[in-house]
């Protein structure tokens, strides 16, 4: 995982963490950056191919931005997901909540006290779209079949600055 904490106005957050996952890549591979290219088409799902002496590999990408804070997860093997969330009080949460997040998501948050609803309703916010990361999907309203199919990935809380919230998804069974 990388973070870049500090850049707020987008396309500068953009570069920033592009940058950082150049480098990263050149270092958890060993080939220096010409040997890389990163695709990040809009709308779609980056990646990045490694052009490695057996030939082309393929690095999974997710990338996420909030506030001054963008996050970027890489994984050589499988596809992953992140994302990062501002904590903020939000008046319409729960009808948000009702059409992104499903009932029962709902129902939890409406049974929190108001002063822990707002950091809840990130947490959860950014699972979600952690998960359509990782599955390579927009973001869409909640359905039971789409719940079931967001189900097969395992999420991880991301420890990060005070008034973010962020979840990293990855493959069943690892770490």
């Amino acid at each position: 995982m990388i973070g870049i904490q500090g850049q707020p106005e987008r396309e500068a957050a953009r570069r920033a963490i592009r940058e950082a996952i150049m480098a990263e890549l050149a270092a958890l591979s060993g080939l220096p950056p010409q040997r890389i290219v990163l695709h990040t088409p809009e709308g779609q799902v980056p990646y990045a191919l490694l052009d490695t002496a057996s030939g082309q590999q393929r690095a999974w990408v997710a990338i996420s931005h909030d506030g001054a804070l963008s996050l970027a997860a890489i994984s050589l093997q499988a596809p992953v997901g992140i994302d990062v969330t501002l904590v903020m009080d939000i008046p319409d949460w729960e009808p948000v909540a009702r059409d992104y997040l499903g009932p029962e998501v709902t129902a939890a948050l409406a049974a929190l006290p108001a002063p822990g609803r707002a950091e809840a309703f990130a947490r959860a916010w950014s699972e979600r779209e952690a998960r359509l990361k990782y599955l390579g999907r927009e973001l869409i309203e909640w359905s039971a079949d789409g719940d079931a199919e967001l189900a097969g990935c395992r999420c991880l809380p991301l420890a990060l600055p005070e008034g973010y919230a962020g979840v990293l998804a990855l493959p069943p069974g690892t770490s």
